[in-house]
């Protein structure tokens, strides 16, 4: 048993991983599911789909890696963030369709408790500001709105979950209702200083404490698979949220290394070791790992739209077919012309946390077109982790830590395999971005967290020393075209926002 399989569980598609003992991907499969859109700013998924898709590419990446259930010595999952699922603990029957982490219906309840004083206490138990992101507001909202869900979640009769949690419950048939300290972070419900679920909170929102998993660390037993699924029972030893997952898989250990991971949106990691930063730039405070007990912390900036306005380009425009085709455009583009897009589709996230703005385009000409829209889609997934690169470096510079942080950033994800992504990202911060040889690291660090605690693959000291660099992308733009281009980007932000 020297094989470790990891399910990513995302926001657009389930995956599943096959890694050997040296942590190197043997088979994969991947499976697409359906995005519902009930209404302007809601996204929800079937809770159904997400299981069955992760069932289904389980067994298949097994069977395509020529092994058995009895060749897997364990289980890690990472999954999509803040996403809400509730089920009847007696059938493990969802009660509604799953509440996507973009989805943005709860803003007015947001803003109603924003006037009403309620941020700072939220902030300083969870390291979060209000927002429809995180998971607390969406839960009050299916308690609220699914006829008699309140008064069962009172009686014990349901459990709550983000996507790890109801996974987990499903794989364990039901005898497990658990998530890890990652994923009870993102909920707005846990205190990350305390190490607990906020009684405070959960009265304030009429969130039953019944109905909450039970927290434990990313690496550590969460049950055993049901012998049916697989042939046999496997353990589930590796949890993570996805961007946590990230960070582990690409061996960012130490205070001061920072990773940003480009999938549906993009998510900028810093860690912060042992210290609790409390950003003064509207970053979030949240928990990196806790491993043996002992929380690592870091700050988290979180933009919602990274790779989503590629598939813009692909399913809204469609001027192009698949993503890679957005390179070549991008080369292609008039020089002259400095078009710009602000992908607030569902609104802006970190620094400016602008839940009503939504998407611009700047800069238009008579002759702008395809290749000038896909530079501009590329280069705005680089303005977007600039904001949180200033934000990042201004927090570390505030906090009292020793010298570090924002040097070089790792990156990872389908939009960091873009050579001109990268190497614009690259000119507009005016830094060393490194781009591994495993661009896939959510799903290797769930595999390691599994992996190590079931002693098949290496500790922490090794695991890092094996990071590998595929390519370093190094500032060649100027200074003053760096500042001018970051200028008219804050000036297009700004337009945005007050348009919203």
């Amino acid at each position: 048993m020297s094989y470790i399989l990891a399910i990513d569980q995302g926001t657009t598609s389930s995956r599943a991983i096959v890694f050997d003992a040296a942590l190197k991907p043997r088979a994969s499969a991947q499976e697409e599911f359906t995005q519902h859109y009930p209404a302007s700013g809601w996204v929800e998924h079937e809770a159904g789909d997400l299981w069955a898709t992760t069932a289904a590419t389980c067994r298949a990446a097994i069977e395509k890696a020529g092994l058995r259930a009895s060749d897997i010595a364990a289980i890690g999952i990472t999954n999509q963030r803040e996403t809400v699922v509730i089920w009847d603990r007696a059938t493990g029957k969802p009660i509604h369709r799953a509440i996507v982490w973009q989805d943005r219906r709860t803003a007015e309840a947001c803003s109603a408790l924003f006037d009403a004083g309620h941020e700072p206490m939220i902030t300083e138990r969870t390291g979060l500001l209000l927002d429809p992101y995180f998971s607390a507001t969406k839960v009050a909202w299916l308690l609220d709105e699914v006829e008699g869900a309140r008064a069962r979640a009172e009686r014990g009769e349901l459990a709550f979950g983000t996507v790890d949690s109801w996974l987990i419950w499903n794989l364990t048939g039901g005898k497990s209702h658990v998530t890890d300290a990652t994923n009870a972070a993102r909920t707005m419900l846990y205190d990350i200083a305390k190490g607990r679920w906020s009684k405070t909170i959960c009265e304030l929102l009429r969130v039953p404490m019944e109905i909450l998993p039970e927290v434990r660390d990313c690496a550590g037993s969460f049950g055993q698979t049901r012998a049916d699924l697989f042939g046999r029972e496997i353990p589930i030893l590796g949890v993570a949220g996805d961007q946590q997952a990230a960070t582990i898989g690409q061996a960012c250990f130490a205070p001061g290394m920072m990773k940003s991971t480009y999938g549906t949106g993009c998510f900028a990691l810093l860690n912060t070791g042992g210290t609790l930063v409390r950003s003064k730039n509207r970053l979030l405070g949240t928990i990196a790992y806790r491993l043996d007990g002992q929380v690592t912390y870091a700050l988290e900036g979180s933009i919602f739209i990274a790779g989503a306005v590629v598939q813009w380009l692909r399913d809204g425009l469609r001027i192009i077919r698949a993503a890679p085709e957005t390179q070549k455009l991008a080369l292609a583009a008039d020089k002259g012309q400095e078009v710009m897009i602000v992908p607030a589709f569902t609104g802006l996230g970190a620094p400016h946390w602008a839940p009503s703005a939504r998407g611009a385009v700047y800069g238009l000409s008579r002759n702008s077109g395809p290749e000038e829209l896909a530079r501009a889609a590329l280069e705005s997934v680089a303005f977007q982790t600039r904001d949180l690169w200033e934000a990042m470096a201004a927090d570390w510079a505030a906090s009292g830590l020793e010298d570090g942080g924002t040097q070089v950033l790792r990156v990872d994800g389908g939009m960091s395999a873009s050579d001109y992504a990268m190497q614009f990202l690259s000119d507009i911060l005016g830094a060393p971005v490194d781009r591994p040889e495993v661009l896939e690291t959510t799903a290797l660090g769930a595999a390691w967290l599994a992996g190590q605690e079931a002693g098949v693959c290496p500790g922490m000291e090794e695991f890092a020393g094996n990071w590998a660099l595929e390519h370093r992308f190094t500032p060649a733009m100027d200074s003053a075209t760096r500042d001018r281009r970051y200028a008219a980007w804050q000036r297009a932000v700004a337009a945005t926002i007050s348009a919203g």
